[in-house]
C-alpha cells in the first residue's frame, strides 16, 4: 500500500512499515502546508491509499464518507509513546480498506 504520513506522524514509524508498504512524508512531497481537507484531496488524487495522522479531530472536521483513502489516526504524536504500540499501528495499517477510519489508542504513560 502507498502510505502518506502527515506532519505529526513520527518518521521513525516508517521503518516498521516499509517492508510491506511504501511510505512518504507530507513534508517531503511539499504537502506540509496543506490543511486537512486539502491534504486528503491531494493524497487521494496522487493515489495514496492510507493517510497516517495524529489529528484526532479529522473525522469531525472532514467528510470521510465516499473517500477512497483510508485514515489511520494515532492517539499521540510522540515517538516515546508510540513505539510501545507499533504492532497495533502496523495491524491497523495492514487492515485498512478504501474509505476506512481507524483510531489507534495510545495512552499517555
Amino acid at each position: 500500500m502507498l502510505l502518506l504520513f502527515d506532519n505529526g506522524t513520527p518518521r521513525t514509524l516508517a521503518r516498521y512499515l516499509i517492508d510491506h508498504h511504501t511510505v512518504t512524508e507530507a513534508r517531503a512531497r511539499g504537502r506540509d502546508e496543506l490543511e486537512n481537507g486539502e491534504l486528503l484531496n491531494n493524497a487521494e488524487g496522487a493515489g495514496f491509499e492510507v493517510l497516517v495522522t495524529t489529528d484526532k479531530n479529522l473525522a469531525y472536521q472532514q467528510t470521510l464518507a465516499g473517500r477512497t483513502i483510508a485514515v489511520v489516526v494515532l492517539g499521540q504524536g510522540r515517538w516515546s509513546l508510540i513505539k510501545r504500540h507499533v504492532p497495533e499501528i502496523v495491524a491497523a495499517v495492514d487492515a485498512a480498506t478504501p474509505g476506512s477510519y481507524t483510531e489507534v489508542k495510545i495512552p499517555l504513560e
